[in-house]
């Protein structure tokens, strides 16, 4: 493990999969690998339980983690992994709880009989993917904002609480604040790489992600 991400969902935490990815930091895991390996799903679950959690076995062949439901774990996670780099990505409080608000809040819970048909053939198909809005319900909802999300005021105390936490934990050597509108320069300056010729990738806007939910899609493109 070479990369720990521990930014919330929602602050540009799928351009920085790609962005790590392309970088070498591959692959990454991100929320969008439980509908790739919907099996998983279980172990994550019994984490978030208090059960006990094999890393090394649970994120066998991935050199990065970011999003939820990772970061959720992200104590535990900067001890497994000491040599691991820890990356906080940020933006701006408002328009990160408008974003959360209107995207993975808002499609919350999967109904089958209403889902897109992307969606009904992923669940037909991987079962387990039933497990995974009460993976987000207990790690996310429940875990993170303790049932209050709806509450603007909270949901930000929780969200800049989490931050000034990270902060205050982290060795200062060991940690990049990290906004996506940066671009590559202060990533690849942090992880030691050069500079890709290609411009960074900003992926999964509010507007996307919710085409996303309508459209036919394969389930490696849910985030």
């Amino acid at each position: 493990m070479r990369v720990i991400g521990v930014g919330f969902g929602r602050t540009g935490t799928r351009s920085t999969k790609e962005a790590l990815e392309r970088l070498g930091f591959g692959p990454c895991h991100h929320m969008a690998e439980l509908f790739a390996q919907p099996r998983t799903i279980g172990a994550w679950l019994r984490a978030g339980r208090g059960g006990p959690v094999d890393w090394a076995g649970l994120l066998d062949g991935y050199r990065s983690t970011v999003d939820w439901p990772s970061v959720y774990f992200w104590r535990e996670l900067i001890e497994v992994y000491p040599d691991a780099r820890v990356l906080l990505t940020v933006r701006d409080p408002q328009s990160w709880y408008d974003s959360v608000r209107s995207t993975i809040y808002r499609s919350r819970t999967i109904d089958p009989e209403s889902a897109p048909p992307w969606l009904r053939q992923a669940l037909a198909a991987h079962p387990d993917l039933l497990d995974q809005p009460r993976l987000t319900e207990a790690l996310i909802w429940q875990g993170t904002f303790g049932g209050r999300f709806d509450d603007r005021e909270h949901a930000l105390r929780v969200y800049a609480d989490h931050v000034a936490e990270v902060r205050a934990t982290v060795p200062a050597d060991r940690l990049l604040e990290f906004d996506v509108a940066q671009g590559w320069e202060p990533l690849c300056e942090f992880l030691g790489v050069g500079l890709p010729a290609e411009p960074f990738p900003l992926l999964n806007t509010t507007a996307s992600f919710r085409e996303r939910l309508a459209a036919p899609a394969g389930p490696r493109d849910e985030p």
